[in-house]
């Protein structure tokens, strides 16, 4: 950065700057530990030299001291595992109703809000690039941007589909209703130059943004849909009020939504080789979550449990998230490596 120049290209200068920001994290994240273990370590001695007794104020310091100490340790562990090549990277997280009209949509606006908390635990910042409302209530469909250091890394482990089971509040019997939702996150991919799209091989739409009526109503067609025709897959955006802006994110999600379906497809490869099953789809449910006639939410792929669901419905993911990446997750999967609960 001291380099003579090095403020010519602002783009090149802002990408170095961003790497030295992130080396910079891990570097601090680590010494930071490094420096409150030594301390703790050294009190340890103190009160051992001079036989304080167990119950004492020093000794419950300590006690609470270690209990920090080994918080931070957990998240030092889970960042170790955070090597894909774009787990650092912003994440693009969309959530689709399934079948089950207003049920399905009520579900994909309670995943949306706990999404949105989650995000808001980790201090990470966020985005709505397209949501589009169900007809009678919740949500048919929202994309959002999660911006932070490897939010891509954590949002990833929410990848598949979710499945609610409750009393539904728009059954007038006051049945029990099964409910699902399709969660799907994409890496926004920094260097894009590895994704080529072919002009005509692209179908772009114009349309009026929602909005919630009156003066908030879109007067233009700013929102923008771009439809890969030989995939058929799909981004849209109605963020901006300039079309411009709107088609340049639209191309940004549409560029990592073809990277991530080339990954998947490599990964299908590799699961006909070694036998797994994986596939991302509306028939892999992860992870179900039961209001009634009791209150459980259960990933299925780690066995990770909690009945705490007023907690988890507000963001509190970590310990399944956690538990994705420590089992070891189709992308960093290791078979030779064993690891203890």
């Amino acid at each position: 950065m001291a380099a003579e120049g090095f403020w010519n290209d602002q783009k090149a200068a802002q990408e170095i700057i961003g790497e030295a920001n992130k080396l910079k994290r891990v570097v601090s994240s680590l010494s930071g530990f490094k420096a409150k273990l030594e301390d703790a370590q050294g009190m340890e001695e103190l009160l051992e030299e001079e036989g304080v007794d167990e119950n004492s104020e020093e000794a419950v310091e300590l006690d609470e001291a270690a209990e920090v100490l080994k918080t931070e340790l957990d998240e030092l562990e889970i960042q170790c595992y955070l090597k894909g090549p774009h787990d650092h990277c912003n994440a693009i997280l969309s959530v689709n109703a399934g079948a089950g009209g207003t049920e399905s949509c009520d579900w994909a606006d309670m995943l949306f809000r706990m999404y949105m908390r989650w995000a808001e635990r980790r201090e990470f910042k966020t985005e709505i690039i397209d949501i589009l409302p169900g007809e009678e209530a919740g949500l048919s469909k929202v994309t959002i941007r999660i911006i932070g250091p490897n939010a891509f890394g954590y949002a990833n482990a929410e990848r598949g589909v979710h499945r609610l089971v409750r009393i539904s509040p728009f059954d007038s019997n006051a049945r029990r209703h099964t409910s699902f939702c399709a969660v799907d996150v994409v890496a926004e991919i920094e260097d894009d130059a590895e994704i080529e799209i072919d002009d005509k091989d692209l179908r772009e739409d114009t349309y009026r943004a929602s909005g919630k009526g009156g003066q908030h109503v879109n007067k233009t067609d700013s929102a923008v849909r771009l439809t890969h025709l030989p995939t058929g897959v799909v981004a849209a955006c109605q963020t901006e009020r300039s079309q411009h802006k709107n088609r340049a994110t639209a191309m940004k999600m549409l560029k990592a939504r073809l990277y991530e379906k080339q990954e998947d497809a490599k990964r299908s490869e590799l699961e006909k080789v070694y036998g797994e099953k994986g596939e991302i789809g509306w028939g892999s449910q992860i992870r179900s979550y039961v209001f009634q006639p009791y209150q459980l939410v259960k990933d299925l792929r780690t066995g990770v449990d909690s009945g705490n669901l007023q907690n988890i419905m507000d963001g509190d993911l970590d310990k399944f998230i956690n538990a994705w990446l420590r089992a070891g997750s189709p992308r960093h999967r290791n078979k030779d490596i064993q690891l203890d609960e």
